[in-house]
């Protein structure tokens, strides 16, 4: 579990930008406006970021962004091999465009980057920069 304090920053890509459109995969239609924020795996477990495949952490964050417009709840969700426990991204709880709203508040592009700090064990602040 994070701890307050806790910090990394992202250089943000076009699939973190557009992940409804931007992907290599078939398995559903464009969805436009969908966004996450990656997690390095390198974050994930120096800090224990959980998705929902371990049994008794958190992956619900409370989320205020510092610059933009966004505050809500974050999941951290996916993860880089099957039924790893370590979480891949942040996405906001049922809805895949909140972060993606939150990236077209700031006029966010590919190069920019975004930083993460944990206010708590389950609260973090989202700047774009």
């Amino acid at each position: 579990m994070p701890k307050t304090g806790d910090s990394f920053v992202v250089e943000l890509k076009p699939s973190h930008l557009g992940w409804g459109t931007y992907r290599h995969t078939c398995t559903r239609p464009p969805i436009y406006g969908e966004g996450y924020i990656k997690i390095p795996v390198k974050y994930a477990r120096l800090f224990d970021i959980f998705n929902d495949n371990h049994p008794t952490a958190n992956a619900l964050y409370s989320c205020t962004a510092l610059n933009g417009t966004f505050s809500g709840t974050l999941l951290a969700q996916g993860c880089s091999k099957a039924r790893d426990v370590h979480a891949k991204q942040f996405a906001e709880e049922g809805n895949l465009r909140g972060i993606g709203s939150w990236y077209q508040s700031v006029s966010a592009r590919a190069g920019d980057h975004v930083e993460v700090v944990f206010t708590s064990p389950t609260s973090l602040t989202i700047r774009h920069f």
